[in-house]
C-alpha cells in the first residue's frame, strides 16, 4: 500500500541489543498482559484500541531505573521510545558547567521521539529522579503500529506537540520571570494535602530543584530562606515543606 511505504521512519541501523541503554543484556521479549492493561490506564495509551497497544508492545522490553541511572545521553544513537510505566524521569542538557532540565515525565510519559522520526542522535540526556519503570519500543514496531493502527502517529503527534508548549513556557519563564516568581510556581505545582496540612515534596537535592528552576543553587538557596523567613513555608525535613500560606504562594506564583 502507498500509505504504508510513506509511513517508514528514519533509518539508524538495526535495534542493537543493549547498545543505547545504560546498562546491557536487555533481551525482546513480549510484556505480559497486565503490563498492557497497565499502559491502557496511561496517559498515553488512554484510548488507543487494544489491537495497537499489543502491537506496540509485542517486541519491547521493561526497564527499571535507580534514582539517578541514566536512560540514555546526549549524542547516542536513538534505540526506540520510551514509556514511563510508573517514577519520574528529568530530561537534561548541560551548558558550560550548568545542568538544566527541559522536560520532566511521570507516568504516562514518552522520550526519544525526535530522534526516532526526525533521524539523528539523542539531544539531551534523560535521568531517573526516583526509581522508575519504563517501556522501550522498538522502531519497527512503532512503524507496524502506525501503519495498522494511524492515530497511533496522533498520540506520539500529541505528546510533542504538548511538549513543544511546554518549552516555549519554560524558555518564557527564564527569560522574563525573576527566581522567586518561577520557583513558586514549581511549589505551586508540587502542592498536595496530606490531612489538613499542605505540603509540598521537593527533589532529593537542592542541586536537582535548582536545575529545574533554572538558576544556580546559591540563587535558590536564598529564595527558599526569604519564603521561610515571610512566612509562606516552613521546612519538615527530607526534602520536605509545609506550606503555611498558599494563596500568598499562589499570588508570588503569579507574578
Amino acid at each position: 500500500m502507498k500509505y504504508q511505504r510513506n509511513l517508514s521512519l528514519p533509518r539508524q541501523g538495526r535495534w542493537n541489543r543493549g547498545s543505547t541503554v545504560e546498562g546491557r543484556g536487555c533481551r525482546f521479549l513480549g510484556v505480559p498482559a497486565s503490563t498492557i492493561d497497565e499502559l491502557a490506564k496511561l496517559p498515553f495509551g488512554v484510548g488507543l484500541p487494544r489491537d495497537a497497544l499489543h502491537l506496540l508492545c509485542q517486541r519491547s522490553v521493561e526497564r527499571r531505573y535507580r534514582a539517578g541511572q541514566v536512560l540514555f545521553r546526549v549524542g547516542g544513537t536513538p534505540a526506540g521510545i520510551h514509556v514511563v510505566l510508573e517514577g519520574r524521569v528529568r530530561v537534561v542538557r548541560e551548558v558550560a558547567g550548568r545542568r538544566q532540565v527541559l522536560h520532566t515525565e511521570l507516568s504516562g510519559g514518552t522520550l526519544g521521539e525526535v530522534p526516532l522520526f526526525s533521524g539523528g542522535s539523542y539531544p539531551a540526556t534523560a535521568i531517573a529522579a526516583e526509581p522508575s519503570r519504563c517501556l522501550l519500543l522498538s522502531r519497527e514496531v512503532i512503524a507496524a503500529a502506525i501503519a495498522a493502527h494511524p492515530e497511533v502517529a496522533f498520540r506520539f503527534l500529541d505528546r510533542l506537540a504538548n511538549r513543544v508548549r511546554e518549552l516555549v513556557e519554560r524558555v518564557d519563564a527564564l527569560r522574563f520571570a525573576p527566581v522567586a516568581v518561577r520557583l513558586a510556581r514549581h511549589l505551586v505545582t508540587r502542592m498536595r494535602m496530606r490531612g489538613s496540612t499542605c505540603v509540598v515534596v521537593l527533589p532529593a537535592t537542592q542541586e536537582q530543584l535548582a536545575e529545574e528552576v533554572g538558576t544556580a543553587r546559591e540563587v535558590l538557596v536564598r529564595e527558599l530562606r526569604a519564603l521561610r523567613e515571610s512566612g509562606v513555608i516552613a521546612a519538615a525535613g527530607g526534602g520536605r515543606f509545609r506550606v503555611l500560606d498558599p494563596d500568598q504562594l499562589r499570588r508570588i506564583a503569579a507574578g
